[in-house]
């Protein structure tokens, strides 16, 4: 399942997370985004024991989207220990999105 919330600290998240984080940068009016949300609640589902999806308006929080040099929506980002370590941009169906993450966690 992944997770919408208001947060203080970018930093402490990544860093107080005891799983890897999958974090979604997306925007409200962005299609493929909307499209990407039910994927990403497969992928959470089923990867619910080894990381946690947490979505990022790219609104709320554009210093992170420049940050973290987000051009593209919806941009996936896997963060592990507090470091990125995977970068998806663009549509990914569940299959091929779990897959690829199977290998890196």
């Amino acid at each position: 399942m992944a997770v919408k919330k208001q947060f203080t600290s970018f930093p402490e998240m990544l860093t107080g997370s005891d799983l890897p984080l999958l974090v979604d940068f997306y925007a409200p009016w962005c299609g493929p985004c909307q499209m990407m949300a039910p994927i990403l609640e497969q992928v959470g589902t089923r990867l619910k024991d080894r990381l946690r999806v947490v979505k990022i308006n790219t609104e709320n929080y554009p210093q992170l989207a420049s940050q973290y040099q987000v051009q593209v929506l919806p941009t996936l980002v896997l963060f592990k220990q507090g470091q990125p370590v995977e970068r998806i941009e663009g549509m990914m169906t569940a299959e091929p999105l779990i897959q690829r993450l199977h290998s890196l966690l």
